[in-house]
């Protein structure tokens, strides 16, 4: 049986952050029921048309969902939320800052009907109504927090700071999220009562800021932008190699450096060499370091390269593309893609990371808009006339 089999979830979410909490409960075995505006759903959907005329976001977050379509202002948007509530454990949401509270679905007004009920809220800046700070109702998005964080001040170039290809802020927000609800669903074990989960993006990539923060202590210079090299650590990073590609490499003590030049570069003179004696003194004279490195690497293939420093005992790894990743031989050996239905056909999908196969995770369909609407509806009370009239007027 998956781990959260039995547990509902009421999903009142969009983009990205909240799909991606609750997209990791439904892979465990819960059930999600995700509310949708009628007619244009999760804002998400229409982000793109890459994968055969669906959205790449959605895809990749909406999973093992069942889709309900609900006008929150509707008049009887309150009835429906209400007896859907009734039955579920957790509430997850990530409307506009405030909009949950002004619906009525604040922890604070559920709590007294819901005693049992966790509800977990994500916002950009964190809605505690104790400590709700200058920032709390400002709008917030993943490139905006990527910014606030101070990620994008030492991500990027020397000349150009530069946002991370995926969104990581949203990404981390989700992941918290996720694991707060498994922590209030042990917690709720013991005491029967749920609790409020209050998750704030710019939090989140602040933990993950972590090393920089401390690394600039007390007013130190914060590690510069260094491209896709390592800010303090050197060599470590790309290096092109003489059939055009490039190879990542990553040196962590001295005994790695040892061994690479002797083994790697075949310059055993460069272990004495007082410019590279220490890391400090590799990372003050890393453009003297990379001419050599590079002169080192010119005549030789990718594959060759990393045959010697596999070797050698160095860290590597080739530069991948997303053509790269979609046939990596490593995902490939340890059978980690499955299909899965869509509304466009059946499409391939990474098993969840830490799910040993297909069998211990819960793989199901992407919804379609309002795909499950009638079924849910009919599950808590409503007779087949009373859903046409909800649909009639607009509010499904």
């Amino acid at each position: 049986m998956a781990a959260l089999a039995g547990i509902t979830v009421v999903a009142l979410e969009h983009a990205i952050a909240a799909p991606f909490c609750t997209r990791q409960l439904a892979d465990l075995g819960a059930r999600v029921i995700k509310i949708e505006r009628p007619g244009a759903g999760d804002f998400a959907r229409a982000y793109d048309a890459r994968v055969r005329g669906l959205s790449s976001h959605f895809v990749w977050t909406n999973r093992s969902k069942e889709s309900v379509t609900l006008d929150l202002k509707h008049a009887a948007a309150p009835g429906i939320l209400e007896r859907l509530l009734a039955r579920a454990d957790v509430l997850v949401q990530n409307l506009a800052p405030g909009a949950a509270a002004r619906l009525g679905l604040s922890f604070a007004a559920l709590h007294d009907r819901h005693p049992r009920l966790i509800v977990c809220d994500i916002s950009g800046y964190g809605d505690d109504p104790q400590r709700p700070g200058p920032y709390r109702d400002k709008k917030a998005y993943d490139l905006l927090i990527q910014s606030e964080s101070g990620f994008l001040s030492i991500t990027g170039t020397a000349d150009e700071p530069a946002k991370a290809g995926c969104s990581i802020a949203d990404i981390a927000a989700g992941m918290y999220a996720f694991s707060q609800v498994l922590a209030a669903l042990i917690e709720r074990g013991r005491s029967g009562r749920g609790r409020r989960i209050d998750v704030s993006m710019l939090e989140c990539m602040a933990e993950w800021m972590g090393y920089p923060l401390y690394y600039a202590f007390d007013g130190a210079e914060p590690p510069p932008r260094s491209g896709a090299a390592h800010a303090t650590i050197y060599p470590y990073g790309p290096f092109p190699t003489g059939d055009g590609q490039t190879v990542m490499l990553g040196l962590q003590n001295e005994r790695e450096w040892r061994v690479f030049c002797e083994r790697v570069l075949e310059q055993p003179q460069l272990v004495a060499d007082p410019r590279f004696a220490s890391n400090a003194a590799r990372n003050a004279a890393r453009e003297a370091l990379r001419e050599i490195i590079v002169a080192a690497f010119a005549p030789l293939t990718a594959e060759q390269v990393a045959a010697r420093l596999d070797a050698a005992g160095i860290a590597n790894a080739r530069v991948n593309t997303m053509r790269d990743l979609w046939r990596h031989p490593q995902l490939e050996a340890r059978r980690r893609w499955v299909e899965i239905d869509t509304p466009a056909g059946r499409i391939p999908a990474l098993l969840p990371p830490g799910i040993s196969g297909p069998d211990a995770a819960r793989m199901g369909p992407v919804p379609a808009l309002g795909q499950h609407t009638d079924a849910v509806l009919a599950e808590i009370g409503y007779g087949r006339a009373e859903i046409e009239r909800l649909r009639a007027e607009g509010a499904i």
